[in-house]
């Protein structure tokens, strides 16, 4: 007997879901505080502190540190010197990849993102080395079976939306930044509530890789978002489930 019982494996498997958890409340927060700080605390008026508490609700989590993140943001609870940036590298293969970070340390956030880099087998580059390979956009997702294809592609082509794509049972809206709360007030007037609404780097091409090069550049891109400071990574790569396993 390895001397490990139900209860203790249990235990062990809740310590990691509630660090998972912290560290996701975490990232959630430092976007909130740097939202409310550029915009202001009115997610009414500010579309950016919109999205990220719409994030925050998405994976439940408490008002409380919702509302104390917005205050820290706009400085009526201490202040926060934060930095919003973007980190752009390689990975396996040569496959492109982009980072947002949320820092109150670029320099330490450089040097430790760099690092999974290159124990990953990739390496971190400079400024604009492949982002121009992406471009920035607002992703809807919505239940399929809430409304037909054509009447959804009139809707959402009638507000500014770029394309529709059928995928499974769900419908994914894409958009210019831009026009997102058009879109987003166009699919709430017609009484539909998205699965998912957010704002993400799509790129303009993917490319193919083998099984063993995905399978290390998944590894590279969890390791790449488990970093506090990584708020979003994003890949050009066309991975499938079994690189994921």
């Amino acid at each position: 007997m390895a001397g490990h019982s139900h209860s203790a494996n249990i235990a062990v498997r809740k310590g990691k879901q509630d660090a998972q958890r912290a560290k996701l409340f975490s990232k959630l927060s430092r976007y909130i505080i740097i939202a409310a700080r550029a915009g202001g605390g009115d997610p009414d008026t500010n579309l950016k502190l919109r999205y990220a508490i719409d994030k925050a609700r998405s994976v439940s989590m408490p008002r409380d540190n919702i509302e104390r993140a917005i205050k820290r943001g706009t400085g009526e609870a201490g202040s926060d010197i934060m930095e919003e940036l973007n980190y752009e590298g390689y990975g396996p293969g040569g496959v492109a990849i982009f980072c947002d970070i949320l820092t109150d340390n670029r320099n330490r956030s450089s040097g430790e993102v760099r690092k999974i880099f290159e124990k990953g087998g990739g390496n971190m580059g400079a400024p604009g080395c492949v982002g121009y390979l992406f471009e920035r956009k607002g992703i809807f997702v919505v239940d399929g079976r809430t409304i037909d294809e054509d009447g959804l592609m009139s809707l959402i082509l009638d507000a500014g939306a770029d394309d529709l794509t059928r995928l499974g049972d769900t419908f994914e809206i894409t958009c210019d930044v831009t026009i997102f709360m058009a879109v987003s007030a166009a699919l709430a007037k017609a009484n539909l509530t998205p699965i998912s609404a957010d704002v993400a780097m799509l790129p303009k091409t993917q490319v193919e890789v083998d099984l063993e090069t995905g399978k290390k550049l998944v590894k590279l891109l969890d390791a790449l978002d488990d970093h506090e400071d990584v708020q979003n990574v994003y890949s050009n790569a066309k991975l499938t489930a079994e690189m994921s396993e």
